[in-house]
């Protein structure tokens, strides 16, 4: 995960709006449907986006830590009719404006090393929101 970091950290001295631009970009180009998630101004969006990565890949040693919290974001994403092929486009979509923000840098090992580490947490993403979508219909 020491790659994860390094290149995260180069990614963080990059404009984070245009970083988030091109990510956002992205995205809605393969998946349009995902506009309603994102309501926020791109300047807001753009900050709550880096947050969100620095957190995780800052707390990469201790996962037990930084899993609440992505659950708890996945349950935040469940009213905007997040489903389990949407993280595979937003992992895309990041994988994409990592490559093209690090440029020279981004090699295989640097791209395996960023799946891992998105599989990771769309993996716990997805399972809070299976656990979330189960106990509503069995609750209601």
């Amino acid at each position: 995960m020491c790659l994860v970091k390094g290149t995260w950290n180069l990614v963080e001295q990059l404009d984070s709006e245009i970083v988030a631009s091109h990510f956002y970009s992205r995205l809605l180009e393969g998946a349009p449907e995902l506009k309603p998630f994102f309501p926020n101004p791109v300047p807001e969006q753009s900050s709550k986006l880096f947050a969100m990565i620095s957190y995780v890949v800052e707390g990469l040693n201790e996962l037990k830590h930084i899993i609440h919290k992505v659950k708890e974001l996945a349950r935040c994403h469940i009213p905007y009719g997040a489903q389990q092929r949407h993280y595979a486009n937003a992992g895309a979509a990041l994988l994409w404006t990592l490559e093209k923000g690090l440029s020279d840098m981004w090699d295989q090992e640097v791209k395996e090393a960023w799946i891992a580490c998105y599989t990771l947490v769309s993996v716990e993403m997805t399972k809070a929101n299976v656990n979330e979508l189960f106990y509503d219909q069995h609750n209601d």
